[in-house]
């Protein structure tokens, strides 16, 4: 780890608005996946720490102030973090490209900036949400309530850590609620830095709690009585594990799931001004991103030229130290990923697809967990890897010859997170991805923004993140009949 990189209380655990000891001796080794080195030990969270940190933030939610302060107060406070955020968003990109291996240039817009506009954005949306509201009929007169649900865990996972951490905390937060994090056992240091911004800008002691651990701590954190709704993200069998457990509790729980996106590309688009759009959302961040466009699905009579230019594209981009502001692509998390990663490029050659650039691992990088970018033509909607999420630098290319073949072989997918379609004729493109299957899709590239609700579909997940939909998962709706004539205030 460089010198100049934050060094925090990696001897300690986050809970109830102090650095503690943890119950145990017991160690996770911060492995990084250039050099291969230990570059930090943090505690191993057990359920006794993760009880410690839910008695916590279940006192600071029945007792405290947080739930009991006004909107406009929770808002001042929000403001403070985002500025916190703002001032450590250099130290913030480097913590988690050091710990997971993203490069630098995509973690500083993506782990740092992104993360302080969701805050900023959830402050906006946060007033003008209807946490109050007056309903008028003839059979009575209601006032409708929306109040904090109580303790949530959040369960992020390790590959953008501090992105999905605000994600599920800034409207959990401003609804009132107190939270316990459980961070990932490959990515945990970004948690440390988040927890110090966070008493500087003010959070009361207990309404935010973090522990490190691995499975068993996420676990019993799922099924603790102490807590009254659940986040996660991560993959889909874990999630569909979760959903179980708390099926069983009748307690709330909202998943982000797995992904295997598909660009679409209609017959008009213009191939050279198309092709870096549709790398750039597969490729980027190693491709470790669930929403990640790794089906490109291409007219037949282009495809030839588009692959051409994409392994052009492909070939002038850097692979090397994750820090180095000048490379792409970093190594993947952990060598268990990458051997992961390259079963997957195995099982897709012996199935018959073709690696027309990459399918190896890199030359001259001896150390570090990387995998070349890799592009597979050749790919039948039925294969592997067209199939299943493979969460690394791997794009599956499929051709198509009508446009109703294209939408039948992009909803050929158990999943729904995400898509995109391209297209010169910007309305076709907005009816086409009208009709695709997935809860997010892109038009020629163009983001659907911060205040829009972010959640998938099929095996892709359940609630919404973002947007105003992204407090509906923090609050619970208590109605209140009263009289014609009382004026009760609304926030």
């Amino acid at each position: 780890m460089p010198d100049n990189l934050w060094q925090g209380r990696y001897d300690s655990l986050f809970i109830g608005g102090d650095w503690v000891a943890p119950s145990t001796d017991e160690k996770l080794n911060v492995i990084s996946p250039y050099t291969e080195e230990i570059i930090a030990t943090v505690p191993m969270g057990v359920e006794a720490d993760v009880d410690r940190a839910v008695a916590a933030a279940r006192e600071a939610f029945d007792k405290g102030p947080w739930p009991r302060m006004s909107l406009a107060e929770r808002s001042e406070v929000m403001r403070r973090l985002s500025a916190e955020m703002q001032a450590n968003e250099r130290v913030m990109a480097e913590l988690v490209s050091a710990e997971m291996g993203t490069a630098i240039q995509h973690s500083v817009p993506i782990q740092a900036q992104r993360a302080r506009l969701i805050v900023d954005q959830m402050i906006e949306l946060a007033q003008s949400y209807p946490f109050e509201e007056i309903r008028e009929a003839p059979s009575g007169r209601a006032l409708v309530h929306r109040r904090p649900t109580g303790v949530l865990g959040a369960i992020v996972p390790w590959n953008a850590p501090h992105l999905i951490t605000i994600m599920k905390l800034a409207p959990a937060l401003l609804a009132g609620c107190t939270v316990v994090v459980k961070s990932a056992p490959d990515a945990p240091l970004n948690q440390y830095l988040f927890a110090e911004m966070a008493q500087k800008a003010g959070l009361p002691a207990g309404v935010l709690n973090i522990v490190s651990g691995d499975r068993p701590a996420s676990e019993h954190l799922v099924s603790h009585p102490g807590v009254d709704t659940i986040s996660f993200t991560g993959s889909t069998g874990v999630g569909k594990s979760i959903a179980a457990v708390c099926a069983g509790l009748l307690r709330p729980v909202t998943l982000e799931l797995g992904g295997k996106s598909a660009a679409v590309l209609l017959d008009d688009i213009d191939v050279e001004s198309t092709v870096d759009t549709v790398m750039h959302a597969a490729l980027r961040s190693n491709g470790e991103v669930c929403t990640a466009k790794t089906r490109i699905i291409l007219p037949r009579t282009i495809s030839g030229q588009f692959v051409d230019a994409l392994v052009a594209r492909i070939r002038a981009l850097k692979i090397g130290d994750p820090l180095d502001p000048t490379v792409y692509f970093g190594p993947l998390v952990s060598s268990l990923h990458r051997n992961r990663v390259e079963g997957m490029i195995a099982t897709a050659v012996r199935e018959g697809a073709v690696p027309v650039v990459g399918g190896g691992r890199p030359k001259g990088l001896d150390k570090g967990w990387f995998v070349e970018p890799t592009v597979f033509t050749g790919v039948s909607p039925s294969m592997n890897i067209a199939q299943e999420e493979v969460f690394g630098p791997v794009i599956s290319v499929l051709e198509y010859d009508t446009e109703e073949e294209a939408l039948a072989i992009a909803n050929d997918s158990r999943y729904g997170l995400s898509g995109a379609v391209h297209s010169a004729d910007p309305m076709r493109a907005t009816r086409f991805a009208a009709r695709m299957e997935t809860g997010m899709t892109e038009v020629n590239g163009l983001p659907a923004g911060l205040a829009a609700p972010f959640g998938g579909v099929k095996d892709s997940g359940l609630g919404y993140e973002l947007g105003p939909e992204g407090f509906d998962e923090f609050v619970e709706i208590n109605s209140i009949g009263i009289p014609a004539d009382l004026d009760w205030p609304i926030r």
